[in-house]
């Protein structure tokens, strides 16, 4: 426990003695050393699932209502957040604001929009079942309550960087969406897992729906997150910056990457600890 330290000159303020009294919080040397064995984590119990809004909410009744039928399934055996993709009305929106001009911050802000309404279509669809729509970070300390009361928390994916999105490496579109925003939940509040619902099996060499006939592709059922990025693949089945996050997080330890589409049943699967997709993991 810090204790008070007085400064010695006559009216001296008093400070409390901790080993980041007068540091300028950018020393390799500090941060490395304030490293902990372990962090707290707030629902341990809670598994965190991203609807892909191209791959699911966008294909309409015929992808998302049988989706639904295993959710609520899943909701009596397992504690769940689901978090939205934006798909493609998010795609149409950076596309026009691109041809505007529009800086990174604003195209985030954009995208932001299209996500939110796929968790209000959720949350309707889910209404007489439990379902809630969150807004970003609010509650989030209750997730565990709503989940026990019989509720299905359900918030957009997009985290809340708006106009402080990160400049992207290459072009304007904002690096970080839904993916990146429900790894960054799931991390924060010590998720139990992390499970991406998608349209395909898992993680290929290349985007299946964009390769030619009799081309083969490599399929990855599990693989390293360090292994991944020495692969340096063109195309990924989750955004990049995602890899990034596993490869410094804290909480989370591994993901994985489902085919909700074409099985659904494999939503309770991977809740029950299976490995039916692409598991990514950290060394």
């Amino acid at each position: 426990m810090g204790k008070l330290v007085k400064e010695e000159q006559e009216g001296g303020r008093l400070h409390i003695e901790s080993p980041l009294m007068g540091e300028s919080l950018v020393s390799r040397k500090l941060l490395s050393g304030m490293a902990r064995q372990e962090v707290f984590r707030m629902h341990p119990d809670v598994n965190v699932l991203k609807i892909g809004g191209q791959s699911i909410m966008d294909r309409g009744a015929k992808a998302l209502l049988p989706i639904i039928d295993v959710l609520l399934t899943a909701k009596e055996r397992h504690k769940i957040i689901l978090m939205t993709g934006g798909g493609t009305r998010a795609r149409h929106i950076y596309n026009i604001g691109l041809e505007l001009g529009m800086p990174t911050g604003v195209l985030s802000k954009l995208g932001d929009k299209v996500a939110s309404q796929n968790a209000e279509i959720l949350s309707v669809l889910l209404s007489k079942h439990g379902g809630v729509r969150i807004g970003h970070g609010d509650h989030l300390e209750q997730l565990t309550m709503f989940c026990q009361l019989g509720y299905l928390p359900i918030t957009p994916g997009i985290p809340p960087y708006g106009f402080f999105e990160h400049p992207a490496e290459d072009g304007f579109i904002p690096p970080h969406r839904t993916d990146c925003g429900a790894f960054l939940l799931a991390e924060n509040i010590g998720a139990k897992s992390l499970i991406y619902l998608k349209d395909e099996k898992g993680l290929y060499s290349d985007d299946p729906k964009k390769t030619k006939d009799g081309e083969k592709l490599e399929y990855y059922g599990r693989l390293s997150v360090e292994e991944l990025i020495a692969l340096d693949l063109d195309d990924l089945i989750v955004e990049r910056p995602v890899l990034r996050f596993l490869k410094h997080a804290k909480t989370i330890k591994q993901f994985q990457i489902i085919d909700a589409l074409r099985h659904p049943e494999h939503i309770l699967a991977a809740l029950d600890g299976e490995h039916v997709g692409t598991i990514i993991y950290k060394d």
